[in-house]
């Protein structure tokens, strides 16, 4: 991989379904914490949330986020399902 290169830009599609009764606090506060970083253009719609940025930030923050829904699911033996959708570059 060649690192001296110019950033990649991507973007990605991302819908959280949390098999859970009450869902939406569980939706917005994965909203919030993608938000929160500052570096990634996030636009949230009523079916999915887009993120762009720089590959690498963006990889890194997908990663931190979804292992943080699966532990707060897994400590209630809930379930969640992501679906993505990546497309670059940008």
């Amino acid at each position: 991989m060649n690192y001296n290169a110019a950033p990649m830009e991507i973007g990605v599609e991302i819908s959280l379904y949390p098999l859970a009764e009450h869902f939406a606090p569980e939706i917005h506060d994965f909203i919030a914490r993608l938000t929160a970083r500052g570096d990634l253009k996030v636009v949230s719609g009523s079916l999915s949330t887009q993120i762009f940025g720089e590959y690498e930030r963006v990889f890194e923050t997908l990663r931190r986020e979804l292992h943080a829904t699966f532990e707060s699911r897994q400590r209630c033996a809930g379930k969640a399902v992501f679906v993505l959708k990546v497309l670059g570059p940008l």
